[in-house]
């Protein structure tokens, strides 16, 4: 396949960035999109210009490093992970725009990868629970109800990766957050901090500059692990809930 790719290229976080035009040929439909970055990459390095910054780790869907606008999608035309996007979803002779997330809660830090410490500063704020430290309890020492662990496990695929927020039209998180939330709320290990973990991550959300949000779909509909849009409505339950209970 012989491809054209438009890419954002930005020096750092306060200079200006532009879209550059690169050709690249000899592109395998196996190939997975990260692969065909790096051929990108290996081109340009021989070619003795700086190479393209793109963010990645785990290459395996699980880590949520791989975040990429691509075409105006958050992790690309299919409901995957970048770095499980393979080449065969795109025709020899397409020409393929490549972005980083866009959000001013996500700052640009050199080309397609940005400073997504926003989501770890919500975790900070509540996402964890307080457990007595020394020997594991034994496995059934605390039942759990399997619709409830059900919801819990449902929320807490979530991965972290932020396409929420870049596929929201107001750059809201509030599926990252209500995952997060949720996972931990309907447990009867997060019960002890139920209310103040709600008002405290809710409460760093905002404080991290993300939009409002308007219930519009976007992010469920770009959340490679399926996170379910009623999850928002779940949370605004728990913060209501919380609020009214802090408010008496």
């Amino acid at each position: 396949m012989k491809l054209t790719l438009r890419v954002w290229r930005q020096k750092n976080t306060d200079a200006e960035g532009a879209m550059s035009t690169y050709e690249v040929d000899g592109i395998s439909q196996d190939m997975s999109f990260l692969e065909m970055l790096d051929t990108l990459n290996e081109d340009l390095i021989v070619k003795g210009e700086d190479p393209v910054a793109f963010d990645h780790d785990c290459r395996e869907g699980i880590c949520g490093a791989c975040s990429l606008v691509i075409n105006g999608d958050a992790h690309g035309p299919e409901r995957t992970t970048t770095c499980q996007l393979h080449m065969r979803s795109f025709k020899d002779g397409d020409t393929i725009d490549i972005e980083p997330w866009r959000a001013s809660a996500f700052p640009v830090i050199k080309d397609l990868v940005v400073d997504r410490g926003a989501l770890d500063r919500i975790i900070q704020a509540g996402g964890y629970i307080t457990a007595p430290t020394g020997a594991a309890p034994e496995a059934h020492s605390t039942p759990v109800p399997k619709p409830d662990a059900d919801f819990a496990f449902e929320h807490a695929e979530c991965i972290g990766c932020g396409a929420c927020v870049a596929a929201c039209p107001n750059g809201a998180a509030m599926l990252f957050t209500s995952a997060k939330i949720n996972h931990l709320n309907v447990l009867p290990q997060g019960a002890p901090e139920r209310e103040t973990r709600v008002l405290d991550m809710v409460a760093q959300m905002d404080d991290e500059g993300f939009g409002g949000c308007t219930l519009t779909g976007e992010c469920a509909t770009a959340c490679p692990k399926g996170i379910p849009l009623f999850s928002i409505t779940s949370m605004n339950k728990e913060w209501l809930r919380a609020n009214r209970k802090v408010s008496r």
